[in-house]
C-alpha cells in the first residue's frame, strides 16, 4: 500500500475545508439566497460568483440636478449605460420604465447614464418617450470608461449594499414575468427596512 505523502494530505484537507465553507455559510456565496439566484437564472439573467463594489460616481443629470451613486445604497439599483442614437437602447427604454415605475416603491432606483451626449438632446428623448427614472450625463464619457463599458446598452444591477451582483451587454425586453419575478425575489431580499 502506497503511503500518501503529509504535504498532500494537507492539502486535500485544505482543499476540503475551502469547499465546505461556502456550505456551511449556505450555497449562496453572495449570500443572496437560493430563491434570488434561481429566480435570475429562469429570468436568463445569472448572477455574478461575487459581488463586486461599484465605482462611485456624482454626475448632473438631464434636468441638471446631481446624482452620486453612493447615495442609493440601501436601494437597488439598475444602473444602465446608453445614447439616445442606439437603437437596441431605444428599445429596451420603454420596457425599462413599466420595471421603474413598478418597483420604485419597495426600493428599485434605476439610473440611465447617457454616454457623451448633451442635456437638451436627452431631456428630448426622456419626454418623446414618456420616461420618468432619472438620466445622467456622462459627457467625457470617464464614468463609462471606469466601468469598461465598450458596447451599449450595458446594464448592472447594485444590491442595497451598494455591490454588483449582475452585468450584462445588449438589449433587452425588461417586462417579462420571469424578469418581473426576479426583481420581486431580489427586492424582498434582506431586511431593509425600505
Amino acid at each position: 500500500m502506497e503511503r500518501i505523502p503529509p504535504f498532500l494530505k494537507k492539502l486535500c484537507a485544505l482543499a476540503v475545508f475551502a469547499l465546505l465553507i461556502p456550505l456551511a455559510a449556505g450555497s449562496d456565496p453572495m449570500d443572496l439566497g437560493e430563491n434570488v439566484r434561481q429566480a435570475f437564472s429562469r429570468a436568463g439573467l445569472p448572477l455574478a460568483r461575487e459581488k463586486r463594489p461599484v465605482i462611485d460616481f456624482s454626475l448632473k443629470l438631464a434636468d441638471g440636478r446631481t446624482i452620486t451613486l453612493s447615495d442609493l445604497k440601501g436601494k437597488v439599483v439598475f444602473l444602465n449605460f446608453w445614447a439616445t442614437w442606439c437603437p437596441p437602447c431605444r428599445e429596451e427604454m420603454p420596457s425599462m420604465e413599466i420595471l421603474y415605475r413598478r418597483f420604485r416603491s419597495q426600493g428599485l432606483e434605476l439610473l440611465a447614464v447617457d454616454l457623451m451626449e448633451n442635456s437638451k438632446t436627452v431631456s428630448a428623448f426622456l419626454s418623446d418617450n414618456n420616461l420618468s427614472f432619472p438620466a445622467a450625463l456622462d459627457s467625457n464619457g470617464r464614468v463609462g470608461s471606469n466601468y469598461g463599458i465598450q458596447a451599449i446598452p450595458a446594464t448592472f444591477i447594485v444590491d442595497r449594499d451598494g455591490k454588483i451582483i449582475l452585468y450584462t451587454a445588449g438589449g433587452r425586453n425588461w417586462n417579462t414575468s420571469a424578469i418581473t419575478a426576479a426583481f420581486e425575489e431580489l427586492l424582498k431580499h434582506g431586511n431593509y427596512g425600505n
